[in-house]
C-alpha cells in the first residue's frame, strides 16, 4: 500500500501584487510547487515571485475565474492549493493540510477564511466564518467559469480544514471603495446579462436584510467599529449592484 502524499502545487494569480506577494509566497514553503500566474504587472511583481522561488507564467487577464482554473492548469501536480496574494495558510492551516494528504479522506477540502479590515480580525457576522474551498485534486474540481464571485465547484463532498486561511489585504479604505464599486459593475452586468430583473424592492429592502443578518443575527456587533463599518459597507454595496441592475434595465429597455 503506497502512503506517501501526493505532491502539492500551490497557485496564485498576481498583478501587481509586489507589495503583498512575498508574505503569501513565505507561508506556501510547504507545497513542492509554487505557480504564479502574472496578467501584466509592471511593479516588479514577476521578479519578486521567481526570486522567492516561483514558477511564473504570464497570461491576458481572462476573468477571475477562467483565470484561476488556467492556473490550476499550469500546476505540475493534481493536487493544488489555490490562494490569493493577499492571504497567508496560518500554522494550523498547514498543519491540517499536511495530515489532510497524508490520507486523503476526500478529493476536495474547505477552509475558513479569516478577514482583515480596519485593523482588526472579523470572527463574526459575514467576516468569518468565510468558508472558501481552495485545496482540490484537480480531477475532481475546477474554478467556475465566471468573471466575478469566482468559486471552486465539483460533484464529490467537500471536507473541511482546521485553521484559518488569513486575508490580509494591503488594500487603503479607499481603495477598497474602488474595489467594490468595480466589483458591483461586474456583479450588475452578470444579473443583467441572466435577465434578473430588479425592482423597487429589492433595492430597498437588500441592504436592511443583509445588515440585519450579519450584524445582529451572526453576531457582527463583537467585531467592534471595524465589524459595524464591514458590514455597513457591504450592505450598501449590495444596494449599488442592485441599482446599477436596474439601471441597465432601463438603458435596455430604451433601446428597445
Amino acid at each position: 500500500m503506497n502512503t506517501t502524499p501526493p505532491p502539492l502545487s500551490a497557485v496564485i494569480i498576481t498583478r501587481n501584487a509586489a507589495a503583498e506577494l512575498a508574505d503569501c509566497l513565505r507561508s506556501l514553503a510547504f507545497a513542492q510547487e509554487v505557480v504564479v500566474v502574472d496578467s501584466g504587472s509592471t511593479d516588479g511583481t514577476v521578479a519578486l515571485a521567481q526570486q522567492l522561488g516561483a514558477r511564473v507564467i504570464e497570461k491576458e487577464w481572462l476573468g477571475f475565474g477562467p483565470q484561476k482554473q488556467f492556473a490550476v492548469e499550469q500546476a505540475r501536480n493534481d493536487w493544488v492549493l489555490c490562494v490569493d496574494a493577499d492571504e497567508r495558510i496560518s500554522p494550523a492551516l498547514q498543519a491540517s493540510i499536511v495530515h489532510t494528504l497524508a490520507a486523503p479522506a476526500q478529493r476536495v477540502y474547505r477552509m475558513r477564511r479569516c478577514n482583515r479590515f480596519l485593523g482588526r480580525y472579523l470572527r463574526h457576522g459575514e467576516g468569518y466564518p468565510d468558508w472558501n474551498t481552495r485545496l482540490f485534486d484537480r480531477r475532481a474540481a475546477r474554478w467556475a467559469d465566471v468573471p466575478v464571485h469566482e468559486h471552486v465547484v465539483s460533484d464529490v463532498l467537500v471536507g473541511d480544514l482546521e485553521g484559518d486561511l488569513l486575508h490580509h489585504s494591503q488594500d487603503t479604505l479607499a481603495s477598497y471603495i474602488d474595489k467594490q464599486n468595480r466589483y458591483t459593475t461586474l456583479q450588475a452586468n452578470e444579473l443583467f446579462a441572466r435577465g434578473k430583473k430588479v425592482g423597487a424592492l429589492k433595492i430597498v429592502a437588500s441592504p436592511l436584510v443583509r445588515f440585519l443578518r450579519f450584524y445582529v443575527f451572526r453576531l457582527g456587533f463583537l467585531d467592534g467599529l471595524p465589524g459595524f463599518a464591514h458590514i455597513a459597507m457591504g450592505s450598501f454595496f449590495g444596494m449599488v449592484k442592485y441599482a446599477k441592475c436596474y439601471a441597465l434595465q432601463l438603458s435596455g429597455n430604451k433601446n428597445q
